[in-house]
């Protein structure tokens, strides 16, 4: 009798997850982004966002959550309940930022990859009436005057500053960083020649290259870029294999179930084929993944271990 009331409790859980699983959701979600508004991270969320309320019938809310390059909000997701109504929408510093912090506001593991959500290439870019107007150029300028070139950055944990460092030292080049509090002041002071060169992002850089204030050498994804095709890759130029991306992805407490996890992943897919999320990421250089979970990990172990040496070789600390 004992074992029939054991079996009998076990049926009615389950019946009773499964109900509350196939009701979900039943209240707004909460998508979390750790960084301000007005970034890129931040207005792809909000485009991502809606489309994927109204594939779920629900509202889903965007929270700034900004400080600590991330790491605020990345915490406070990996802290909420497992439940499918707080998400994460993180960007590259979220693998970057395990190497440059001695503590972080988070145990390794507590968030669970959804998915890759976008990639978007950086330009590396010198002001417009530069001497420089190759990278093979702007490497053999370097090599005759070791440590009079220099490079702006909007910080240490920045993509910018790390695409440069891995430049730097794929090429075994002696340049000084010149950090900035964002990457708006450094891309200023790229066009009026105090600084030599960045990495900047397509998003705040074409339109300056379109207008002829800035030039562009080389872009940082493996392939040519359709928004830029004249502009070669760092790959097929000096550095092969060269591959530097400001991504986003999409992350759920560890725990989360798999059924909740799997109905947000689909909304998000589905969000990404649409026309116009597909035009309003490609108004910023951004190209929609919407990648499984699984290949959204083997991406974030590969980030992982690439900023993690880059870090180490370039003795790099947090600002």
């Amino acid at each position: 009798m004992e074992a029939l009331v054991r079996t009998a409790l076990a049926a009615c859980a389950i019946a009773w997850s499964c109900a509350t699983h196939a009701a979900w959701p039943e209240r707004p979600i909460t998508i979390v982004v750790p960084y301000a508004p007005g970034g890129a991270a931040d207005a792809l969320s909000r485009v991502v966002a809606n489309k994927m309320g109204a594939k779920l019938g629900t509202s889903v809310i965007v929270d700034n959550r900004a400080g600590a390059s991330g790491t605020i909000g990345a915490g406070f997701v990996a802290k909420a309940d497992p439940d499918g109504y707080t998400v994460l929408y993180d960007a590259t510093p979220y693998s970057i930022n395990p190497h440059l912090f001695a503590r972080m506001p988070y145990a390794p593991g507590s968030l669970q990859p959804l998915a890759l959500v976008s990639l978007a290439p950086n330009i590396l870019i010198v002001r417009a009436d530069s001497p420089v107007k190759t990278v093979q150029g702007l490497i053999d300028k370097a090599k005759a005057k070791p440590g009079a070139i220099n490079f702006a950055s909007g910080g240490s944990g920045t993509v910018q500053r790390l695409a440069a460092e891995l430049f730097r030292q794929r090429l075994g080049l002696d340049m000084v960083h010149v950090p900035y509090k964002s990457g708006g002041p450094a891309i200023t002071d790229v066009m009026a020649g105090q600084v030599d060169f960045m990495f900047s992002t397509v998003a705040a850089s074409q339109p300056l290259v379109t207008s002829g204030k800035l030039r562009a050498l080389a872009i940082s994804s493996p392939q040519r870029s359709p928004r830029m095709p004249d502009v070669p890759t760092v790959a097929e130029t000096v550095i092969p294999g060269f591959e530097v991306y400001e991504w986003n992805g999409m992350f759920v407490p560890r725990g989360t179930p798999a059924a909740i996890a799997d109905k947000l992943h689909q909304a998000l897919v589905d969000a990404l084929r649409d026309p116009e999320v597909q035009r309003r990421f490609g108004d910023v250089g951004a190209r929609p993944v919407g990648s499984s979970p699984a290949e959204f990990a083997e991406y974030l172990a590969k980030e992982d271990a690439k900023w993690a040496e880059v870090i180490r070789k370039g003795a790099i600390k947090a600002d």
